[in-house]
């Protein structure tokens, strides 16, 4: 709603993964590079670890893109399986008519003879696990001898672990000290410092159309890194917010009192202190009303 008042052609801070969005910096670029190095070489298991919000996701979603033809991604959600339906999951996966009244030694070795049939055409098999750290210990521990699949010079399955902090203190675990030794690339996706937010600001609002000067205030840029702690997500959800009021206030520059109602909004109770801010709260309700008003005449029409 604010796209046309600011010169935007879309909303730069969509929380959805679009990957024409993805900003390079943050070291995201390269931590992708590294990941790709690693699948490429067939370096076994990676594991990669960021908190809530740091962009787990977008970069599943370039490596998608990054990755060769030669390699065939199985991306696995759900990380809380059983180990035997973690073994049939990856079967079906790799379109093998699995019956769950199999064995899952008969599962492992059906799935050892289509790996050796990808491997014979030159093809890559890697398993995006997300949430990792929600995954039962045996489970982890399934998925060592997973990585045991391999021929005399390669390994047939490769696994890419994304989870929160969360994942190392379960993988420190005694009965999973196998699979802790068995990662060879441990990454980390950092916060982003305040001078990456204000590149992660400007970059997205010059992909989406922005070209003037500064759309944040240096006050409202050191406001977003003090409330996103450097999250991609949190980040751009209160940048959104902060477009929304200084919109309501037919505002040309977003200011340090945008971004604390913008929190407010985004944890209710933090608004009451900040003078001024429950009058623009309500412009912005008002805008929101107009625009359901529109909607509903529209879907009429």
């Amino acid at each position: 709603m604010y796209c046309d008042f600011f010169g935007l052609t879309t909303s730069p801070f969509r929380v959805t993964p679009d990957t024409s969005l993805f900003y390079a910096g943050g070291e995201r670029e390269a931590l992708l590079n590294a990941i790709v190095y690693a699948i490429s070489h067939g370096d076994g298991m990676v594991k990669v670890v960021g908190e809530v919000g740091s962009g787990k996701t977008m970069l599943t979603r370039m490596l998608e893109k990054k990755l060769p033809e030669s390699v065939t991604i199985i991306y696995l959600p759900n990380p809380s399986l059983a180990a035997k339906d973690l073994v049939f999951a990856i079967g079906h996966e790799l379109g093998l008519a699995l019956d769950q009244s199999q064995t899952k030694t008969h599962a492992l070795v059906a799935i050892q003879k289509r790996l050796l049939e990808i491997h014979a055409d030159n093809q890559r098999v890697v398993v995006f696990i997300d949430e990792a750290q929600c995954m039962p210990l045996d489970t982890l521990e399934e998925l060592r001898l997973l990585t045991n699949l391999e021929t005399e010079t390669d390994k047939l399955l490769q696994l890419v672990l994304f989870g929160q902090p969360e994942l190392d203190e379960h993988l420190s675990h005694p009965s999973v000290r196998q699979i802790k030794e068995r990662i060879i690339h441990n990454l980390y996706l950092k916060p982003f410092s305040e001078a990456e937010i204000s590149e992660y600001l400007a970059f997205r609002l010059h992909k989406t159309g922005y070209n003037r000067s500064s759309l944040f205030s240096r006050s409202a840029l050191k406001s977003l890194a003090k409330y996103s702690d450097g999250l991609p997500r949190r980040l751009s959800i209160l940048a959104d917010k902060s477009l929304l009021a200084a919109y309501a206030e037919q505002s040309r520059t977003v200011s340090a009192s945008h971004v604390h109602i913008a929190q407010g909004d985004h944890q209710p109770g933090a608004l009451s202190a900040h003078k001024g801010a429950a009058k623009t709260m309500v412009k912005i309700s008002a805008v929101f009303a107009v625009l359901l008003i529109i909607l509903c005449i529209s879907l009429e029409s």
